[in-house]
């Protein structure tokens, strides 16, 4: 059985006594190692949730842990020592005059041995590919360059969580494939919980599971398959579904006998060839 690492447990926010509710009695886990991706129309509570984990904002109602600990005003320095965050602005969260200062600066607040910095700044600026521009000034670097850092940055103080909240929602395709490819080396290797909010379908479909939110509430939470399987679903609460989806849902209503949905390329080419290959 897998270890739970985040517990959401009948979880309510509001940013003001006299504001709705952005969140409604939200209650989910999220395992030890697992990729869940959040997704939901603006508005929906997905961002709030990210700030709750982070201790960024704390809950009117309910309780929020990490690794069995609640987060709360006294515990959230223990608390961000597990759980990293990248936004979806890199150059908010850049503090250093070189990709390397910046690298190094949240483990000078942890107090972290100098050697073993050194150590760490090699190791993650390796692991994004970054490792050339160590002396660069972080204004000169693009802007997949700069989620790159962004993300070394945070790994450098070994979470156990990594939240992506919209990190590539900036970058053009190319730039949010090759971050995501990184990410999802990372996550193997250094065995991270993942969770990413982002608007990204082909994102959404990388991960293991998926929580929908719909004004505040938990609309559902499946794989992305089962999830993208409810198309007139998710359409009614303001979501689409991936290309590929579509059109795998368009050729078996043409007659022609799918498998399955298609959630990828790769499958739907499969899928196609498995066909021809009967015919």
């Amino acid at each position: 059985m897998r270890d739970k690492l985040v517990e959401f447990r009948d979880v309510s926010f509001r940013y003001g006594e006299d504001e709705p509710w952005v969140l409604k009695n939200c209650s989910f886990h999220i395992f030890i190692n697992e990729w869940v991706a959040i997704i939901g129309h603006n508005g929906s509570g997905k961002s709030t949730i990210a700030k709750l984990m982070n201790g960024l904002l704390f809950p009117q109602e309910g309780e929020i842990l990490i690794n069995g600990l609640r987060v709360t005003e006294e515990s959230i320095w223990d608390i961000r020592k597990d759980v990293g965050m990248v936004f979806q602005n890199p150059d908010n969260q850049f503090v250093g005059t070189t990709v390397q200062d910046d690298v190094a600066f949240g483990m000078e607040n942890r107090g972290i041995p100098r050697t073993e910095m050194i150590k760490r700044i090699d190791a993650n600026l390796n692991a994004v590919g970054m490792q050339d521009y160590r002396m660069t000034e972080p204004h000169r670097l693009s802007g997949g360059q700069k989620q790159r850092v962004a993300i070394a940055s945070v790994l450098a103080i070994s979470p156990q969580v990594l939240i992506l909240d919209e990190a590539t929602a900036m970058l053009d395709p190319k730039g949010r494939k090759e971050i995501m490819h990184t990410v999802s080396n990372l996550q193997k290797k250094d065995h991270l919980s993942l969770i990413t909010i982002t608007h990204d379908l082909q994102e959404v479909t990388l991960a293991e599971r998926v929580i929908v939110m719909n004004n505040g509430e938990i609309w559902d939470e499946a794989t992305p398959r089962e999830i993208f399987s409810k198309k007139a679903e998710l359409r009614k609460i303001g979501l689409d579904v991936p290309f590929v989806a579509i059109l795998s849902d368009e050729l078996k209503q043409l007659g022609i006998p799918m498998t399955d949905e298609a959630l990828n390329q790769e499958e739907l080419l499969e899928d196609l060839w498995t066909l021809h290959s009967r015919t």
